[in-house]
């Protein structure tokens, strides 16, 4: 039986393929339908048979990769980023809001002040490697439920400093996902701050997903009641670009 990340890492290494005669395949009506149900169907299933409460595996600080390796953008180009990283983030702030009785503003100050959760996990990335590190920082839920979300609200979308092609990126997560304990914006790795390659000042740790979830750079986070308004309308950039599942669980 072929894994679901063996499948989406296929896709991953096979981009030349994808931008060609597979994008054009992609782009019919019928394979994005047929696409978008798979990806339902699978999001059904998995919700249906596992314990919303499940926790990823954990590990021991021997276990723990000598390297970790970085992927995607490891510095973002915007001015404004460049401007927090010259001031180490001394300014910088994190929005909440959207579908929220109460919008916040959080200093870094602000999100070490609240309770946090360290957790050494393995990382799995769609192009097939994995590392494990140390993840320090903030359970979303608490962020969430400091903002006071609102019974409407159903996603989570994260928006991000570094941006793909002119395109800044995004990922979103369900409400199941928000809470679970082990959901974290990160702030420190490895016993130090999150290094810019990794998404510093602050990234998402989403653990039972696989690494394209794990947005890096996060400055906002969003309440919603549907994905269809976020950019193409499928919940990530990467599930808008190429067609990667929105549902990535392990």
């Amino acid at each position: 039986m072929i894994s679901r990340r063996t499948l989406i890492a296929g896709a991953a290494t096979s981009s030349g393929l994808l931008l060609s005669g597979c994008e054009r395949i992609g782009n019919t009506k019928a394979a994005t339908s047929l696409l978008d149900s798979a990806n339902d169907f699978t999001y059904t299933v998995q919700r249906s048979l596992e314990s919303r409460g499940a926790l990823a595996p954990e590990f021991t600080a021997a276990q723990m990769s000598p390297n970790f390796r970085t992927n995607g953008n490891t510095m973002p180009g915007s001015p404004d980023y460049a401007r927090h990283l010259a001031a180490n983030f001394a300014d910088w702030a994190l929005r909440v809001d959207g579908l929220v009785a109460s919008p916040l503003t959080l200093s870094m100050a602000d999100l070490k002040a609240m309770p946090a959760r360290t957790q050494i996990t393995q990382h799995n990335c769609v192009e097939g490697w994995t590392a494990i590190g140390k993840w320090q920082g903030t359970p979303l839920g608490l962020i969430l439920k400091r903002a006071q979300i609102l019974p409407q609200a159903r996603f989570i979308v994260f928006h991000c400093a570094d941006d793909f092609w002119g395109h800044n990126y995004y990922e979103s997560v369900d409400l199941i996902d928000a809470f679970h304990p082990q959901t974290i914006l990160a702030w420190g790795m490895n016993d130090a701050p999150v290094t810019v390659g990794h998404g510093a000042p602050l990234r998402l740790r989403v653990e039972r997903q696989l690494g394209y979830k794990q947005a890096k750079y996060v400055m906002r986070v969003e309440a919603v009641d549907s994905l269809k308004s976020i950019q193409r309308g499928k919940g990530g950039f990467w599930e808008d670009q190429i067609d990667y599942e929105w549902y990535a669980a392990i």
